[in-house]
């Protein structure tokens, strides 16, 4: 068996590829050293390790002998986890964005030996396949092309580099944030909405939380139902879907058809984290169980399957599984997840299992039926075409969860990242005050106590702890994620200790990041010397922009501790996105609530004494521009006061309930 430097590392991705045959090196000086040494091109790989994409061109490229033969004669070979390094990640995707129109993982991109990219993709099958040019094809023409017309190279690749980087120039221009902006992009999901299936656009379809809370907020402020009930119906048909573990809880990252229904079955923790928020802040403006109960099997498989026993959440669990347990090493997507009507019977009994596969879509020759690489056949994927939930049917659930608990589990990418934590402990302290359940909050807890320890060190915050080992220094996301936590678990607690925490982070936040003369923030610090391109990060995607998620912590956090610099770097971020936001608003919609947050007259409610069931009522409903504080002195009472005007207080639960009408 082939070992390669990579078993030195930490990421298990890149330990994933330890015993290929390519002459892998991680991102840093010793691969560029040699690159220059030899004056060869870099060829970049990167990915993420529950990625079932990069899992084939392993099996199919990286694992070949003879095209590893061809990458380590002609290429200094670079392997890279996104998800540690998401500042490389998005430079070259975005050099693959612009010349090919398209992107994704795994990232190829090769570059020069000082990192100047000048071709790239996404994956290659080793031979001429799918409409694809063949990997090993790739390989000969570059190298060909490296020693024949490496000038031609070069100076394309500083041309498109130039491009990106006056493209991605975002400063304020004097242009203010136009009320029409809120419309207009209301307007345009208005016109994507997929009324029957929810959702927006075409197959395949990604959550995108993001755009649910800009709805979910616009609704409160335009008095637009539909904009809420766009959001509601979305979170309604996902949560019948395939997508969504009806046995284990929480959702897998996007469906390749329209109805949510065939999932890629990877599971990522910032997706737990932002539709927990989802379906507590829909619990919250319905009052309808259903969206307690998502959002309760989210935490639940949280707390079970990706916490660490110190109380950090892991990042993820792949979409690929052990098939059959007699052959470990032949894995195919879902089969974790998937079922034969036989193992029904036998599991449920017939009767039982025959009611549980009509209402969960079962069929003996399995419910697929399109299936292009026939990794289905006879299986079929839970999902509800009825009502969700289904009811009746909560022992033979529990029937089948332990059964599937026998079975191989999906690799679990057991590192931690702070932006993702941060996420996560956001929805654990909120989960805590909608759903009145204490594990939660102590689970969010733990995780802020095992931040604080493990990756905040000597004043600075570190992206990523695995093993032991804290490494990485922190980007933007990590920051404004943690910072925002912070909030929440203030919000949770009214403990001011999580306020000075979420202080020290913003106030570090400034310096690390901000522009100070054109606003805004850059994903990275200032000081390294490996990143051909300093971006501000501006699109609201499967996770959240660095740049969304400061603007609004800051606001929050400046709110609280009356911190005059936070708010002027909030408003100065909102700025210098401002022609963003009027012109293309769609592609960032948690900023808009941030702008909508900016603009709302000031909204507080104040509690005195023995106030816990005031509180309690408070929770249940949705006040997402609203600041709490909590006076422990004094008669119990909650004082309402909208726009410097107060209500008098009240002391029953029932008379807040009608003041927050």
């Amino acid at each position: 068996m082939h070992t390669n430097r990579l078993i030195h590392e930490k990421s298990p991705y890149l330990l994933q590829h330890a015993h290929n045959p390519v002459d892998w090196y991680a991102w840093g000086p010793e691969a560029f050293q040699k690159a220059r040494e030899e004056d060869k091109p870099i060829f970049l790989s990167a990915g993420y390790s529950t990625c079932h994409w990069c899992h084939v061109m392993e099996r199919e490229s990286f694992e070949n002998e003879a095209i590893a033969a061809q990458i380590n004669r002609d290429f200094v070979a670079v392997k890279l986890d996104r998800e540690e390094r998401p500042d490389i990640d998005r430079i070259y995707m975005l050099f693959v964005q612009a010349t090919t129109g398209s992107g994704g993982w795994p990232m190829s991109v090769w570059m020069t030996p000082d990192l100047k990219p000048f071709y790239g993709g996404t994956y290659f099958p080793p031979d001429n396949r799918y409409g694809r040019p063949g990997f090993g094809y790739v390989l000969q023409q570059l190298a060909q092309a490296w020693k024949e017309q490496r000038e031609k190279l070069v100076d394309s690749s500083i041309k498109i580099l130039g491009e990106l980087e006056s493209h991605s120039q975002v400063h304020a221009g004097g242009v203010n944030i136009e009320r029409g902006a809120f419309d207009s992009c209301y307007h345009y999901f208005r016109r994507t909405f997929d009324s029957h299936h929810g959702g927006f656009g075409q197959a395949p379809k990604f959550p995108r939380p993001s755009v649910l809370d800009f709805l979910f907020r616009y609704s409160v402020t335009a008095k637009e139902e539909e904009a809420r009930e766009m959001a509601l119906t979305t979170l309604r048909e996902m949560a019948k879907g395939g997508m969504h573990d009806h046995l284990g809880g929480g959702f897998h990252r996007y469906s390749v058809d329209e109805r949510w229904f065939v999932p890629h079955f990877e599971k990522m923790l910032y997706d737990q984290a932002q539709l927990a928020i989802s379906y507590l802040e829909a619990y919250q403006i319905t009052k309808e169980e259903p969206f307690a109960e998502v959002a309760r099997g989210i935490f639940e498989y949280v707390l079970r399957d990706m916490t660490h026993p110190q109380g950090g959440f892991f990042s993820a669990e792949d979409a690929d599984s052990v098939i059959d347990p007699a052959h470990p090493h032949e894995k195919g997507e879902g089969a974790f997840y998937v079922w034969t009507v036989e193992e029904l019977k036998t599991l449920l009994g017939a009767d039982r299992a025959l009611a549980f596969a009509q209402t969960y879509g079962c069929r003996e020759k399995g419910n697929v039926d399109s299936d292009p690489h026939a990794e289905f056949t006879g299986k079929n994927i839970l999902y509800l075409d009825s009502e969700f939930p289904a009811a009746g049917f909560d022992a033979e659930r529990r029937t089948l969860l332990a059964a599937r608990a026998q079975r191989t589990r999906p690799h679990l990418d057991d590192k931690v990242l702070a932006s993702w934590n941060g996420l996560m402990i956001s929805a654990f302290a909120k989960g805590a005050q909608v759903l009145n359940e204490p594990r939660y909050l102590e689970a969010a807890l733990r995780a802020i106590g095992f931040v604080r320890q493990e990756l905040f060190l000597d004043g600075k915050l570190m992206r990523r702890w695995r093993d032991g080992e804290a490494a990485v220094e922190g980007f933007l996301d990590d920051y404004a994620a943690l910072a925002q936590a912070c909030v929440d678990a203030y919000e949770a607690t009214f403990d001011q200790e999580h306020l000075a925490f979420g202080r020290t982070l913003a106030v570090s936040m400034l310096e690390l990041f901000e522009d100070k003369t054109s606003g805004g923030f850059y994903s990275t610090s200032g000081d390294s010397d490996e990143l051909v391109l300093r971006l501000k990060e501006d699109y609201d995607g499967a996770e959240p922009a660095g740049n969304s998620v400061a603007a609004g912590a800051l606001l929050r956090l400046a709110e609280y501790c009356e911190l005059e610099p936070l708010r002027e770097a909030a408003d100065d971020t909102l700025a210098a996105f401002a022609s963003r936001i009027n012109q293309q608003g769609v592609t960032i919609p948690r900023m808009l609530c941030a702008v909508l947050e900016s603009l709302q007259p000031k909204s507080e409610v104040r509690f005195t004494g023995d106030a816990q069931p005031l509180i309690n009522e408070f929770r249940r409903h949705f006040r997402p521009f609203t600041t709490v504080r909590w006076d422990r002195s004094g008669e119990p009472s909650a004082m309402v006061c909208e726009d410097f005007v107060c209500q008098p207080p009240v002391s029953a639960a029932s008379d807040l309930r009608q003041l927050l009408r």
